[in-house]
Order: C-alpha cells, then structure tokens, then sequence
C-alpha cells in the first residue's frame, strides 16, 4: 500500500456523532485521503493521506458542510502504516494485553485446584472480562455511549441503551463471581454478545472506518475483525457453558 502520511488535527464545531460521519465522510472524499480518524472528545484527529494534503483543501471540503474549522497540532505523526490487517494489529496492543492479563490470572486461579477445572477457569475468564471491559466504559460514559451509538443497533435506536451497557457488563461480571443462577446468567451474557456483534459485523463488512467503543473512549481502536473475535470468544464460552 505504500507509505501513508498521517497528520494530527483539532476539529471544532463538531456537537454530536452525526457531525462526525458528515465530517469523515467530506474529508475522505477528498483526492489522496485514504482515511481518517475523527474523534469527537478530545478534539483530537488524523487525517491519512497518500500523499500530503495541506490544511487549506481540508479546510475547503469542510467549509461546504457547515461551520467547522480545522488546524493541525503542533506534534504530528507522519510515518509508515499499512492501516490494514494483520499488519495494524499492534493497534490492537491494548486489547491484546487485557486480554492476556485476564487469561492468565483466571489461569493461576486454577493452581491451588487439585486438576484444572475447564468450567470454572471460562467462568472467572468471564467474570473478568465483563468487570474489566466496564471499568473502562465507565471511565468516559458519555462518550463511550456516543461512540457505541454510531455501530450498536440497539443504541442507535435508543440512546440510553449506551449509557446501561456498562452497567450490564458490570452486573454479568459480578453473576459470573457468584454463580447464583448460571443458566439466566449465561442466557444473558448470550444474548448480549450477540446483539452487540450484529452491530460490528455490519460495520466491518461496509469497511466503516469508526472508532470500536469496547475499551471506552480510553483507546482509539477501529472496528476490525479483531472486534468480532473478541465478541465471538464468548459467545463461545457462553453456549459452551449453557450445554454442559
């Protein structure tokens, strides 16, 4: 693909998520403009480019969709990206640790067992991912329900639905601990993996460049495959566990 120019910008006038498609989607419309990242809050963006497009023609394409104004930060990142996978999964670095960290925790749990118990150890893996998943949500919730709201296809129709799911996570991540009613339990997580997974997978096969709200507003993740197989893990877990 060759060598992408990225550049860091602040975007004002930007209110809400559907300013953010409109001023995406005008940005990329211009020649050379492979991407962009648009973020709502921080104000903080980038714009990549085949080759170097200066701010005057950003500023142009934007002046036609309202009242927008953009200039580029101080500190640029301008360097060498494929932007695609498998080659961009060091984006994924974070995701990757949690989920490495949370492995091998629930994997040590399993060491003062007499043999490893395969159910139990997908039950705290579980809990865990749940409660970790949701610190992170909570961290920003506003903005995490905005960026969940431009790919959930139960949020974009209800929008409080954003401001609950971290709640959800958190109370499944507390009914994995205690094991009170496993089977409404796994049911739940079930079905909540699911409905959230329909959203991804559509955004993933219209190549939608947005932003995967599943660590919060914390890090800037795009919707990726790797989204998908994270959702699918427990999903898997989950039916695994309801047909034992």
């Amino acid at each position: 693909m060759g060598v992408i120019h990225s550049k860091e910008y602040i975007i004002e006038g930007m209110t809400c998520m559907n300013c953010v498609r409109k001023v995406s989607a005008e940005l990329e419309s211009i020649p050379n403009v492979s991407s962009t990242e648009i973020k709502l809050s921080p104000e903080s963006s980038f714009v990549n480019s085949l080759h170097p497009v200066n701010t005057e023609t950003l500023q142009s394409a934007l002046d036609k969709i309202g009242n927008y104004s953009i200039h580029e930060k101080l500190e640029n990142r301008i360097g060498e990206s494929q932007m695609e996978e498998p080659n961009g999964l060091l984006r994924y670095k974070p995701l990757l640790l949690i989920f490495a960290f949370i492995f091998g925790t629930t994997i040590l749990l399993q060491f003062n067992q007499n043999q490893f118990d395969f159910m139990q150890w997908m039950r705290h893996f579980m809990a865990g991912f749940f409660i970790v998943f949701s610190f992170f949500k909570l961290l920003d919730l506003k903005g995490f329900a905005n960026s969940f709201r431009m790919y959930d296809v139960v949020a974009q129709k209800i929008p409080l639905y954003g401001l609950v799911y971290p709640f959800l996570e958190l109370g499944l991540g507390i009914a994995f601990i205690l094991w009170v009613n496993p089977k409404a339990t796994l049911i739940s997580a079930l079905i909540l993996m699911i409905v959230g997974t329909i959203g991804v997978l559509q955004s993933v096969v219209k190549k939608e460049r947005i932003q995967c709200a599943c660590l919060g507003t914390v890090f800037n993740l795009p919707m990726s495959k790797v989204t998908i197989i994270e959702n699918s893990t427990m999903i898997f877990m989950s039916i695994w566990m309801l047909l034992q």
